[in-house]
């Protein structure tokens, strides 16, 4: 069940919240753990077990951290419960690609390949094993006490608005929310939680959608019908594509997040303005780029080691998350080229960028963004590197676009930018992040929601074509 469905939006999301409003407040957590249960049984009914199995088994192993003053016995917990949770993501996520490339190892060394039944991917696993991680290493370094109620605990992990997409929410960024959020369940938070919800829809069903199908064309073409102009217009869907993808997902949980009463962290802040790589990543899936920095780059030592070793570090990181988004090397390869070039921003490419000034700066790094988003996107290493091939050699010739990709097109293009204006700045101020509407604000921007609902709602039933791209997550 995505959220950009039919049976989400008209069945599954009004009967939750109308019964979320109706029951005492103690009784909520519970409403949401069975809905949340429900919701992701829905798409993985086997799964559901298997993760709710992992997550008892490791309530009980952080609470006995929690309650241990035994350094070493507290460290062998932490093992227990950190190669739990890798593990299961390892097997799941990890073990097809692995078994191919022995396999492909074996038979060009004249050897039979490996008996294997193929794992199925379960959707959403990578998000709920970050979140599981920094609830145990959070509790280990004593950043915020354990939950009292497993109950908590499985809620923490499955709560639907995140778990299939993010944002990563980390343990104490949340865990006072979990017992009392009594201070967060105001009308108003209902109210722009909508509204956020609402805008996160319409960007995912009127603009991802639209040009996905678009990116899906130019990358189904072969090597010999891909001319630069289609490769041109297929990159460049995919590079708004994704963005308005995942961060219409992101506003859409965050939203879902505050009608309940959760403050979910930001996940986006226009990465597509940034002035070098160093920037995009910390504006594009920022809550990932924190748990990278805070729970891998900085045990590994961070600035404060050697120049040489900092830079491994980043190298590393980069390459792991890459690895993170999915079990192929075009993901690793993905992850090396942002790598080299966070190396690159530190070396000489930040001094340079200043020298030339922001716009050029900008169109720079949205250059490089894009040439990364072909890796990205690739099926396959010569995939990535006839694309690559279509695109600079300059064969561009009539490719027609119908009106409503041109919009499309001109709308993404303006909605991602738009923030290295002033006034762009000032309009998202007072769509995402403004708190004290006036009535009549109120009303001008409910009429204006309202709208976009009634239109997205009637993309939803008219298209057929509604990918989600984080099956591979």
């Amino acid at each position: 069940m995505i959220f950009s469905s039919s049976l989400f939006l008209f069945y599954f999301l009004p009967v939750f919240l109308i019964v979320y409003q109706l029951l005492p407040q103690r009784f909520r957590n519970y409403w949401a753990l069975l809905a949340s249960l429900f919701f992701y049984a829905w798409g993985a009914p086997k799964f559901v077990f298997v993760v709710t199995g992992v997550i008892l088994v490791d309530y009980f192993i952080v609470k006995k951290i929690y309650k241990s003053d035994n350094k070493r016995l507290r460290q062998q917990l932490l093992a227990v419960s950190v190669i739990l949770k890798v593990g299961l993501l390892a097997y799941f996520k990890y073990a097809n690609f692995f078994v191919d490339n022995v396999d492909f190892i074996l038979s060009h060394l004249g050897f039979s390949s490996i008996q294997w039944t193929k794992v199925i991917l379960p959707i959403g696993i990578s998000f709920f094993t970050f979140q599981a991680l920094t609830y145990s290493v959070d509790v280990y370094r004593n950043v915020h006490k354990p939950l009292k109620s497993v109950a908590d605990y499985l809620l923490y992990i499955l709560l639907f608005p995140q778990l299939i997409a993010g944002p990563i929410v980390r343990y104490n960024e949340i865990a006072d929310q979990l017992e009392d959020r009594k201070e967060f369940e105001t009308y108003e938070n209902k109210i722009l939680g909508f509204f956020r919800f609402v805008i996160g829809l319409a960007k995912k069903v009127l603009i991802a959608n639209v040009l996905g199908a678009e990116a899906d064309h130019a990358f189904g073409l072969a090597e010999a019908d891909l001319t630069s102009s289609i490769a041109w217009v297929g990159i460049l869907a995919y590079t708004f594509q994704i963005y308005f993808d995942f961060s219409g997902y992101s506003d859409m949980a965050i939203g879902l997040g505050r009608m309940m009463g959760f403050s979910f962290p930001e996940n986006f802040n226009n990465p597509y303005v940034s002035q070098n790589i160093t920037e995009f990543w910390r504006r594009w899936h920022m809550t990932l780029g924190r748990f990278m920095k805070d729970y891998l780059y900085i045990p590994l030592g961070g600035n404060k080691v050697t120049v040489k070793r900092m830079y491994f570090n980043l190298a590393l990181v980069f390459v792991i998350s890459g690895f993170w988004h999915g079990a192929a090397w075009n993901f690793i390869i993905w992850g090396a080229f942002h790598g080299f070039f966070l190396i690159m921003d530190r070396l000489f490419l930040i001094k340079f960028y200043n020298k030339i000034g922001k716009y050029p700066s900008v169109a720079i790094t949205f250059f490089l963004t894009i040439i990364g988003w072909v890796i990205f996107r690739a099926t396959s290493f010569d995939q990535i590197t006839y694309y690559l091939k279509a695109m600079f050699k300059f064969d561009f010739d009539y490719y027609y676009l119908n009106n409503q990709l041109i919009t499309i097109y001109i709308i993404g293009f303006i909605f991602a930018f738009i923030t290295l204006f002033k006034f762009g700045r000032k309009a998202e101020n007072f769509f995402f992040y403004k708190n004290n509407f006036k009535n009549a604000q109120i009303l001008s921007y409910f009429g204006l929601i309202l709208i976009l609902l009634i239109i997205s709602s009637a993309s939803v039933v008219s298209s057929g074509f509604n990918p989600f791209i984080y099956f591979r997550f």
